[in-house]
């Protein structure tokens, strides 16, 4: 802290010492990630919190103190990620929203929550929000944005959610099977062991939502499938939630035959990286044409995301800017 900086000292009181607790974090690592990022010391002593530090560093921390609490009131977890992504709201350029240790504006106003049948899913960033809110709204959507934004794992939980309501027959994940930069060789087994290796991140996160016998008993009756790109020819996706991901893998070709498979009564979505192509060189990208020729179509929405809307470690948002940095990808 330099000179011309005042320290001051913020006391925050918070009645329940269970969520407390929570709020701490396992050996207080909610309250040590707060300190380092902002620069500032927290103390507990009982029920009250000090923050120590310059003006409003301090009164950032008390936001997000005070919003993670109300988080916990409203019967909801808090985990690190929540945490991480109020300390990068915080730190962006926009407005944070602090007053003086109030609380800080939700990331997501009003919440919005997926149920399936594991576990409660909730986007964490206004962008995460809008997207799951457009695969409710339209038959057609694309995310578009860097690795750990939560595209895949999202467009999967509302899929999983509409289809244990009713709402669809089956879900259908797809994603081209092109390999991310190395030559893997021919691979042992039936076509189902070549092909699974490729298709694994989608079963990871079924497995997230569904439990295992459900799972397993649903992909044996064909209500749920995964299958790479090229087996979507010739096929009418109807009353069904289809997810492509990895959709810059797909060339233009590839995405025109995918696109105009949608069936009656079926939403389908789009996922893909501009930032890792792995098509070979001079092959383009199927997802940039895409986007250069449906975004003025209504009724088909395009989501962003940066990397302010990484929810796995902190350390991924990081490696994404450097690399935006330096190679100039926004």
């Amino acid at each position: 802290m330099t000179d011309t900086q005042t320290t001051t000292e913020q006391v925050l009181e918070f009645p329940d010492n269970r969520l407390l607790i929570d709020l701490c974090g396992a050996y207080d690592a909610h309250l040590a990630a707060i300190e380092k990022a902002l620069e500032v010391q927290i103390i507990r002593r009982g029920n009250q919190v000090s923050i120590l530090g310059e003006a409003d560093a301090a009164a950032q921390a008390a936001g997000v103190l005070n919003t993670l609490y109300a988080r916990l009131e409203g019967g909801r977890s808090v985990e690190q990620a929540e945490v991480d992504s109020l300390l990068r709201m915080g730190n962006s350029d926009a407005d944070t929203g602090v007053r003086s240790g109030d609380q800080l504006e939700m990331p997501i106003p009003g919440g919005m929550e997926i149920q399936t049948r594991k576990k409660r899913v909730e986007p964490r960033t206004a962008a995460q929000k809008a997207y799951v809110q457009s695969l409710f709204d339209n038959e057609l959507a694309f995310g578009i944005g860097p690795a750990g934004t939560g595209k895949t794992y999202l467009a999967v939980a509302v899929g999983v959610s509409m289809f244990i309501g009713g709402h669809v027959d089956k879900i259908i994940l797809s994603r081209p099977a092109v390999e991310a930069g190395e030559k893997l060789g021919y691979l042992p087994g039936d076509m189902k062991d070549k092909v699974d290796p490729y298709m694994q991140p989608l079963y990871d996160a079924l497995n997230d939502f569904l439990p295992g016998k459900q799972l397993a008993k649903l992909l044996e009756d064909k209500r749920i499938e995964i299958a790479p790109l090229a087996f979507m020819r010739g096929r009418t996706l109807s009353n069904a939630f289809v997810v492509l991901d990895e959709a810059q893998n797909a060339t233009s070709m590839q995405m025109k035959m995918f696109l105009t498979r949608l069936g009656n009564n079926s939403r389908m979505v789009i996922t893909g990286d501009r930032t890792q192509i792995d098509l070979p060189r001079g092959v383009p990208s199927g997802l940039a044409d895409a986007e250069r020729l449906l975004s003025a179509i209504p009724k088909i929405s395009f989501n962003y995301f940066t990397s302010k809307d990484v929810v796995r470690h902190p350390l991924v948002a990081a490696i994404i800017e450097a690399y935006e940095a330096d190679t100039g990808v926004s």
